[in-house]
């Protein structure tokens, strides 16, 4: 178990949900991760629920914003990484090759916000720390244990991020002869970066998958299937990381599940 009381530039910090129904987002979540809840306002009157291991704050399950909404948009998970300054980051974004999609923009006095796109697409968000820090957990079942991107760019996005953020790297070789490149911040290890896997074609799109860590991954898929889920991908035992199998809530929100 890791907690956490702060996040140096460049690691991931945080995840979220955008869902087409909260409710049922929860009650699913709720089954799979035993998240408890507690209930809060948008600014636009809707409800969006805090998710908590314990006394932790570990996620947010929100409503679609209107757009997404009137577009029929497939529920999604955001990924964040941690700045110091969202507006001097989004200022130089278009020089590194990436597109500014949102913000920056103060959410109250929890933080900073923007969203950009890498070069190779992919919406990214990025969290300038208020009072809201991040994902008080990391590294255990119920919370956020890893994130990736999967780009049909990935050696342009890799490249980017190190613009962007100052990240080391560390490269993987992968059956297929490509590359699995891990962003690193002060020697450890905070997101990858990789192709499209071609055998996922049409289950997996290019964009960031988040990984939840599980004590059990079957008892984590049966319980997923239970309670309306889809199983994308099979649970499979990964060489460096471990038993992983990919998840697709009621809604369409795509997540992976990783023992830990």
């Amino acid at each position: 178990m890791t907690m956490r009381t702060g996040f140096t530039e460049g690691e991931v910090c945080w995840a979220d949900l955008q869902t087409s129904d909260v409710g049922a987002a929860k009650d699913f979540y709720a089954a799979v991760f035993g998240w408890r809840y507690e209930e809060l306002r948008t600014p636009d009157g809707r409800s969006y629920a805090q998710a908590f291991l314990g006394e932790d704050l570990v996620t947010v399950i929100a409503p679609q914003n209107p757009q997404q909404e009137a577009a029929g948009a497939t529920p999604q998970w955001n990924v964040y990484f941690a700045s110091t300054d969202a507006a001097e980051l989004a200022a130089g974004l278009v020089h590194a090759g990436g597109t500014l999609e949102f913000g920056p923009e103060a959410v109250g006095e929890t933080g900073v916000m923007v969203f950009f796109a890498p070069p190779g697409g992919g919406t990214t968000g990025v969290w300038q720390a208020g009072t809201h820090l991040g994902s008080a957990r990391g590294g255990e079942p119920g919370a956020l244990t890893w994130a990736e991107l999967l780009t049909p760019e990935p050696q342009s996005d890799v490249g980017f991020f190190q613009q962007v953020f100052g990240h080391d790297v560390t490269e993987y070789p992968q059956d297929d002869g490509g590359k699995y490149t891990t962003l690193m911040v002060d020697g450890a290890e905070v997101a990858g970066i990789a192709a499209v896997p071609a055998d996922a074609a049409g289950t997996l799109k290019p964009g960031w998958q988040v990984y939840f860590g599980v004590s059990s991954v079957p008892i984590a898929v049966a319980a997923a299937v239970s309670a309306g889920g889809t199983v994308l991908i099979e649970p499979d035992e990964a060489e460096e990381a471990g038993t992983i199998a990919t998840l697709a809530d009621p809604q369409g929100g795509v997540f992976s599940v990783l023992e830990v």
